[in-house]
C-alpha cells in the first residue's frame, strides 16, 4: 500500500488566543476568517476520505492549531516530539492521550531531555526521513526520530533561514518534492539530493509559501490561485496527474502556519471510536 494512503487526520480548532498570542504573528489576524479557512481545510481532508478528529481549542496554547509539531506518526507508530519552543512543550500532553487511548497507537516518548524536535522539521518521503536541524530541532531530536523508526534511513539536514524544513519543501506525490525557488530553499534541496538514499523528482514553485503542500490519497492540497497564482499555475501544469484541491490559508500563514502544520495524517485499519 502507498505510504501516502491515510485513513485518519488529527486537527485542532483555533483558540481566541491565536489572534495575538501565536508565535510569529507580526500583523493583525482576522480570527473569524482564520477559523473559516481552517474549516475549509478540514472539509477538504474529509472530502479526500479521511476520518477527521477535531480537538477542541486550547486557550493556554495559542499555537495548538499547528498539531503537526507535537507528534510524528509512521507505520502505525507515534512518536511524541519535544517542541523546540518552550511555550509549546505542554501541547504533547493531550496528544499523548488521543494517540494512546483513542487511536490506540503504540506511542514512543523521547527520553533525552536535551532533545528538541518539531514535526514541521520531519519530512517522510515514503522511503526515508529527512530531519531539519533548525531553531526548533537539534541533533539529539534527529537521533530520537531515527531511533523511533529504525526501519527507515534518517538524514539530518541543516536549515538556516526557515522556521522548519517543511516551510520550504514537502512531498507533492510519490518520489516528487515540491520546493520554493528562494536561495535558502534551493540550498536545502541540494543538501537533500546530496544525502538522499533514493532519487526524487522536483517541482519548483515561485512562491516559497506555496511549496508546502499536502499529498494524501491521490489528492494534492495546495495554496489557491487567489493567493499564489503563479504557483497554482505550476501545480496545474506539472501535477495534474493528481486531483488538485486548492486551499486558502492567509490567516494561518500570518503565524508561520502552512498546510502540513495543521494536521497529523494516520493510516489505521481498526474502527475509531467517536471522541467528541
Amino acid at each position: 500500500m502507498s505510504p501516502f494512503r491515510f485513513t485518519h487526520a488529527i486537527v485542532c480548532r483555533i483558540p481566541d488566543s491565536y489572534k495575538t498570542g501565536a508565535l510569529g504573528v507580526t500583523e493583525p489576524v482576522d480570527l473569524a476568517k482564520a477559523r473559516k479557512q481552517h474549516e475549509m481545510y478540514v472539509a477538504a481532508l474529509r472530502e479526500i476520505g479521511l476520518d477527521v478528529i477535531e480537538l477542541p481549542a486550547d486557550e493556554k496554547h495559542p499555537d495548538c492549531v499547528f498539531v503537526e509539531d507535537v507528534a510524528v506518526v509512521c507505520n502505525g507508530t507515534a512518536l511524541l516530539t519535544r517542541p523546540g519552543h518552550p511555550d509549546r512543550k505542554n501541547e504533547i500532553e493531550y496528544m499523548r492521550s488521543i494517540l494512546k487511548n483513542e487511536l490506540e497507537l503504540p506511542v514512543i516518548e523521547i527520553e533525552d531531555k536535551k532533545a528538541t524536535l518539531d514535526g514541521g522539521d520531519v519530512l517522510f518521503t515514503g522511503k526515508e526521513f529527512f530531519v531539519g536541524l533548525s531553531s526548533r530541532t537539534n541533533q539529539a531530536g534527529a537521533c530520537a526520530l531515527a531511533s523511533a523508526f529504525p526501519e527507515f534511513p534518517c538524514t539530518p539536514i541543516k536549515v538556516e533561514k526557515s522556521l522548519h524544513l517543511k516551510t520550504v519543501l514537502t512531498m507533492a506525490g510519490p518520489d516528487v518534492m515540491c520546493v520554493g525557488n528562494t536561495p535558502d530553499a534551493q540550498s536545502i534541496l541540494k543538501r537533500i539530493e546530496r544525502e538522499a538514499t533514493f532519487r526524487y523528482q522536483t517541482v519548483t514553485v515561485p512562491d516559497v509559501n506555496a511549496a508546502n503542500v499536502v499529498f494524501a490519497n491521490g489528492v494534492l492540497l495546495h495554496r489557491s490561485a487567489e493567493e499564489y497564482p503563479a504557483s497554482a499555475k505550476i501545480f496545474e501544469e506539472k501535477l495534474s496527474l493528481w486531483n488538485l484541491k486548492p486551499v486558502t490559508f492567509s490567516e494561518l500563514e500570518k503565524a508561520n502556519g502552512s498546510l502540513t502544520c495543521c494536521s497529523i495524517l494516520i493510516r489505521k485499519t481498526r474502527h475509531l471510536k467517536n471522541i467528541m
